[in-house]
């Protein structure tokens, strides 16, 4: 009886074993602490202390968690893109396409440095050909604007005494008819030839004042073609002056007479008539 009663002693565990890792030793959430405190004694393990009431409480009060809804399943885009992907996709290869045909020092945010180039190069081309062509154009004038040099004036009884300006505009030239010449000392015919010996203006014929008048400067001259007022430094030039074979004035200002040259006597300088 004596040995019955006799409390019996736990063996101690063995050497190296973990009592925590043994199945007894596991503490079980809302398991029963009185049968754990059982194991541990017949183990010789400290039982664990009892967990606080109100700790107790407080987890009995917590409520349960919800269930998580399940995972929606993953759609297969095995060989599929998007079209954000397709897009940013798209972007890199357009960005290095663009880079790869522009020069790495290149900054320019317009036009690449191969197109700067061509541009200056068409700019300068053209401006040489406008060029070009102006030196062309001033090598070889049109002379077929100019009058002609010489021409028929008609027949002198189509002439009355005094300046004929009909052949002004055309051939700048005008036809006095005077009854007593300057030099010839006869009546007859010279030809003016309508240029300012001043700086080539053309001068107009004043009637009320019987003079030529250039508007540009103000030189004047006398009916003769003496110059007698304004900078004109010498009188007005002569045409040559003959018949034709027709009988009519023939004028010709491909030869011409100078007054200081003494040139106004030469038989062609005045038509008698």
């Amino acid at each position: 009886m004596a040995d019955e009663t006799k409390a019996e002693v736990p063996k101690a565990p063995p050497t190296g074993a973990n009592p925590a890792a043994t199945p007894q030793h596991r503490q079980v959430p809302g398991g029963d602490a009185p049968a754990t405190a059982a194991a541990a004694a017949a183990t010789g393990a400290r039982p664990a202390a009892p967990a606080a009431p109100a700790a107790a409480g407080a987890q009995a009060a917590r409520p349960a968690a919800a269930p998580r809804p399940p995972a929606a399943p993953i759609p297969d885009l095995g060989g599929r893109t998007t079209t954000a992907a397709a897009a940013s996709a798209k972007a890199p290869a357009a960005a290095t396409a663009k880079t790869a045909t522009r020069d790495p020092d290149d900054t320019s945010p317009l036009l690449t440095r191969r197109a700067w180039m061509g541009l200056a190069w068409g700019a300068f081309t053209a401006a040489s050909a406008a060029a070009l062509a102006a030196t062309g154009r001033f090598m070889f004038p049109n002379v077929l604007n100019e009058p002609p040099q010489q021409f028929k004036a008609g027949f002198p009884n189509e002439y009355g005494m005094g300046v004929d300006e009909r052949w002004k505009e055309k051939f700048g030239v005008w036809i006095v008819r005077t009854p007593d010449d300057l030099v010839a000392h006869a009546s007859g015919f010279y030809a003016i030839i309508s240029t300012c010996t001043h700086l080539g203006c053309t001068p107009n014929y004043l009637s009320a004042e019987s003079k030529f008048k250039c508007p540009c400067h103000g030189s004047g001259f006398r009916l003769t073609g003496i110059n007698f007022e304004g900078p004109a430094p010498r009188p007005l030039e002569r045409a040559r002056v003959v018949l034709a074979d027709d009988g009519q004035i023939l004028v010709d200002k491909s030869r011409k007479f100078q007054w200081e040259l003494g040139q106004w006597t030469d038989p062609e300088a005045f038509l008698k008539a």
